[in-house]
């Protein structure tokens, strides 16, 4: 049973990985049972996806965030320089606060960057109990898998096809476009940083969300 919940969240993790998580709760277990079980459930995902249909497992209903630092959300965004050179985006928020703690900056994004970011976030503030992702390849990587495995942090992945399971990174994901990319015409890489960044902070601190009470995001944070 306890294979069945894991293999409906991590709806991407072969037995291999499942067998891991198991081993890591305690349970004493070799990968060859998990195998044979995970064959005969079956819990593999169908290679092709039928036409309208979603092939993904359905997923308990995430709890509510009533505390800062209990659940943050990540995601990733495209844009490109004036010359035509791409960037990526990578945007951490707090659901409690709706506060932006970071936007990088870069050219290409890895598991190894995304740690790096979420290291400096650590030196100043709790790291939080559960991060939502997608299932991009950044964050299925091995290196994230470890650094919140050391860290006690819980990796809450979206469905497949299912925007609406991370609504409020792309709710924030669409004012960063529509607010700060779409009005600004980046040089350089540092040209984009620099803006992209005074944007944020310029977000945190005077943009009063309705949903705050129309405090700022960090009025809130400030005040608890």
């Amino acid at each position: 049973m306890r294979l069945k919940e894991l293999a409906a969240t991590r709806i991407h993790y072969g037995h291999r990985r499942l067998h891991i998580l198991l081993r890591r709760e305690g349970w004493d277990v070799n990968a060859k049972r998990i195998h044979r079980i995970y064959r005969e459930e079956p819990l593999s995902l169908p290679t092709k996806t039928p036409k309208r249909r979603v092939s993904c497992r359905t997923r308990v209903d995430r709890p509510d965030t009533n505390h800062i630092n209990d659940f943050w959300a990540m995601d990733f965004m495209s844009d490109e320089l004036f010359d035509g050179r791409k960037m990526r985006l990578l945007t951490i928020v707090d659901h409690f606060t709706r506060e932006s703690l970071a936007i990088e900056v870069g050219q290409r994004m890895r598991g190894s960057e995304v740690v790096s970011v979420l290291d400096r976030l650590a030196m100043d503030r709790a790291l939080p109990k559960m991060i939502r992702v997608d299932n991009g390849p950044e964050f299925t990587s091995k290196v994230l898998d470890q650094w919140a495995y050391s860290n006690g942090v819980t990796l809450d992945f979206s469905r497949p096809g299912k925007p609406t399971d991370n609504a409020f990174i792309e709710s924030f994901n669409g004012s960063v476009r529509a607010e700060c990319l779409n009005e600004n015409w980046f040089l350089s890489l540092d040209d984009a940083t620099e803006n992209i960044e005074a944007w944020r902070v310029d977000f945190n601190e005077h943009r009063p969300p309705s949903d705050l009470g129309n405090l700022a995001p960090n009025d809130l944070y400030r005040f608890g």
